[in-house]
């Protein structure tokens, strides 16, 4: 455990080092969280001042929440273990002593770490400032919270996980990816709060694991939704969690055994 916690730590380091990046997400970051919440706040307004729950003042919450955790979270994915697959350079992490999906996880986390204070809270600070938020009543929906969003990250690192893995049995996984990233967008809860879906795109939703990466912690963290309602959906969080991890690490067993009957 204590070479996870150095790896975290120097990923930590290594992309606090980005700081001219740093500063163009949060400009960017802020712009669009603009452009979303005049958004929300026309669609809130036309339906009378409060739509499926959202008022315009949870709406800003809701949007200036899911911009500052989008960074961290890492929703959208990286391609670097599928390129690493296809350049063979994947031989060189399996040799590693240490967890393959260990090892990346706490890359992940490290990397969460820094991309939370430098380019998430930003924006959430420039949210408050010009729309305001609503914060928890309850106490104990900033813990519930940050535990949903340790969930959500891992949640979204395990499905990202598995896409990069398909690299293995796939010469190409950019179409896959553009598949994954649409998807992702739209069940997820990141364009517009999952509750103002029509019924049978809510039942999709609520099967798949997207929302527990960014509706779920910003619904807990905002305190929308109380603890003892968030509890249900960290629950499912958790499951997720778990039928993911299995996933990924059969795929990647099976993904180094089709490379050692290749010769790799």
């Amino acid at each position: 455990m204590p070479a996870y916690g150095r790896i975290a730590a120097a990923a930590f380091r290594q992309y606090s080092t980005y700081r001219l990046a740093t500063a163009a997400g949060v400009f960017t970051n802020s712009v669009f969280g603009l452009i979303r919440a005049s958004i929300l706040f026309a669609a809130i307004g036309g339906a009378g001042g409060e739509l499926a729950g959202y008022t315009a003042l949870q709406a800003a919450t809701y949007v200036w929440l899911g911009q500052a955790l989008l960074a961290p979270i890492e929703a959208f994915g990286t391609r670097e273990i599928s390129q690493r697959v296809h350049q063979g350079d994947i031989a060189i992490d399996l040799l590693r002593p240490t967890s393959f999906l260990g090892l990346h996880y706490a890359q992940k986390l490290g990397r969460a770490g820094f991309l939370m204070l430098g380019r998430g809270l930003p924006p959430l600070l420039i949210g408050a400032l010009i729309t305001g938020l609503a914060l928890p009543e309850n106490p104990w929906s900033y813990p519930l919270g940050l535990l949903s969003l340790l969930l959500a990250i891992t949640v979204a690192f395990l499905a990202d996980m598995m896409v990069n893995l398909a690299a293995f049995w796939l010469v190409e996984t950019r179409g896959l990816t553009v598949v994954y990233t649409a998807t992702m967008n739209l069940l997820s809860g990141f364009l517009i709060p999952i509750v103002w879906f029509p019924d049978w795109l809510l039942s999709i939703a609520r099967a798949t694991p997207f929302p527990s990466m960014l509706q779920t912690p910003v619904d807990t963290l905002s305190g929308r939704v109380g603890p003892l309602e968030a509890l249900p959906l960290v629950a499912v969080q958790l499951v997720w969690v778990a039928l993911l991890a299995v996933a990924a690490w059969a795929m990647l067993r099976a993904g180094v055994r089709s490379v050692e009957v290749q010769g790799g």
